[in-house]
Formats: C-alpha cells, structure tokens, sequence
C-alpha cells in the first residue's frame, strides 16, 4: 500500500525545500523487520515514473549491447564510451519503432528480445561490413529522411519475430528454509585450521 503527503524542510538559515514523503507499507517485512518504508523525493509524480523509463534505458545498455566498461578508463574516455552507447540505445529504439510500426506495438513490447537484437547485430554487422562494398552505402547519404524511414519500415516487416522472442523468466523456488540443529554447530574454519596446525606443531 502506497500513500504520501507534501512536506517542507526548513535550514536553520530559513530556506525551505518542498518535499513529497512516500510511505511503502510492505506485504512483507524487510530483513531488518520493517514493515514500513518512507521515501522523501521533490519530482513530481510525473516525473517520477518518467525516470524509470531511464533506469529501464540504462539495464538495457548493460545488458544487451554490454556498454558497461569493465576497466579504468580517463574520465574523457569513459565519457566518449558512454555517448557511444547512447547512440547505440537510439539505434536500437529506432529499430523497435519500425519494427512496432510493421509488426505492432503491443507485439514487440512484450514479445521483442533486446538482447537478441544486439546479438544479432554483433554477429553479423561485421560480416555485412566485409562483405559489401562501400560503394553500397553512399546512397544513403543523401536519403531524405522519408524516404529512409519507409526504407527502415519495408525492412522491419520483414522481420522473422519468431528469431527475437524473450524467454521470460519462471517463477523463482522459494529459498530452502535452514534448519538449526543444536547438536551440530556451526563450526569456523578458521578454528579448524588453527586446531590442524596446534596438532602439526606437537
């Protein structure tokens, strides 16, 4: 059960700041035994479910075209591959828009893989690039963009859907409960060791 209520906090220098108090009462209690969680945001409610639009975008970027870097970089560098990777996201967006417009947009938001789309293209971008010259795509130069978004539409309903479906999760088993038996505790292994080498030394 979700309910909030505006709040002000006040400085000790006399500046306000509106706030919104979330209260999240749980069906279940968390680990630390509460029941109850509150949550001070200033977005707007709008705004707020806009952002997980955002926090959606991002696990797709890890995911799928795996833009995350796993290494250190320079902060120049690391910006440059995080731009990299939105553009990526905005070709990836642009495919499912064609592809929704040919195919539905209910049928590919809930049928449509994103990691196989990057997949796919991970496989055989590099070959199309070998394979084709560069003569081959000059033309696209110079495309109004109507005409290349009906170009993009004709290729989206040639789709094979059934190559990029998701595989949804099942439902998760629930944890084996742990039984404590008092007549065999638990025991360190670091007393184990110290007790095999106290007998070595002997």
């Amino acid at each position: 059960m979700v309910s909030e209520q505006p709040i002000t906090l006040t400085h000790a220098q006399g500046q306000t700041l509106g706030l919104r108090r979330v209260r999240v009462r749980l069906d279940r209690p968390t680990r630390d035994g509460e029941a109850v969680i509150y949550l001070l945001t200033n977005l707007p409610p709008e705004a707020y479910r806009r952002r997980w639009r955002l926090e959606t975008a991002f696990q797709v970027l890890a995911v799928a075209p795996n833009c995350e870097i796993d290494t250190l970089a320079y902060p120049k560098a690391a910006l440059f591959g995080f731009c990299v990777a939105l553009m990526t996201y905005n070709l990836m967006a642009a495919t499912q828009a064609a592809l929704a417009q040919a195919h539905g947009a209910e049928t590919i938001e809930q049928t449509f893989s994103d990691y196989s789309l990057a997949a796919e293209l991970e496989a055989v971008v590099p070959g199309m690039l070998v394979a084709l010259p560069e003569s081959y795509w000059r033309p696209f130069r110079t495309l109004s963009e109507e005409a290349f978004a009906a170009w993009r539409l004709e290729l989206a309903g040639r789709v094979r859907l059934a190559r990029f479906q998701k595989h949804p999760r099942g439902p998760k088993k629930p944890p084996t409960p742990r039984v404590h038996d008092p007549n065999k505790p638990h025991v360190s292994t670091a007393k184990v060791i110290a007790a095999y080498k106290k007998s070595k030394s002997r």
